[in-house]
């Protein structure tokens, strides 16, 4: 894999497999030097986890990979505008690069809501770019959504 798009689809793959275990369908990955070293799925409900996000889980199968919490030079993929939790958790990790598919106006920690990557004060800053397959990726959380009021109403 070499470009956005490519890495954005590998995520978006992950986020199925997150939405079919009825879990919100984000996925996420870690790239280094054009290859994966992390994958992660949200999986909060399935492990009684708060902190079970995409991100999260792409974070620590990267660290682990490597034997280190520190990321440099590391890209992290996700299909949805990482949460105040996960930019903190990306920001730590040293993440050189994010990028995501949809923006999320109810809690985006990317410019959305706030912006923390933009935060001066703070003593990382990682590049972002917003919007890759920001279609496809928004798709797939309004028809995970629209399912799940569906199975609401006939309940």
């Amino acid at each position: 894999m070499s470009n956005d798009e490519d890495f954005m689809r590998e995520a978006l793959r992950l986020a199925r497999q997150a939405g079919a275990l009825d879990e919100v369908p984000v996925g996420a990955i870690v790239v280094r030097q054009g290859e994966i070293i992390g994958r992660g799925c949200n999986a909060p409900v399935s492990r009684h986890d708060p902190t079970a996000h995409a991100e999260i889980a792409a974070l620590r199968a990267a660290a682990g990979l490597l034997g280190n919490y520190r990321l440099p030079g590391c890209q992290l993929y996700v299909t949805l505008e990482p949460c105040a939790m996960c930019a903190g958790a990306i920001l730590h990790a040293r993440i050189e690069r994010v990028v995501f598919g949809a923006p999320d106006p109810k809690t985006g920690a990317c410019g959305s809501v706030i912006d923390l990557f933009a935060e001066k004060r703070l003593n990382h800053h990682a590049e972002v770019r917003g919007g890759v397959l920001a279609e496809e990726c928004a798709s797939l959380l309004a028809s995970f959504f629209a399912a799940r009021r569906g199975r609401r109403e006939t309940a």
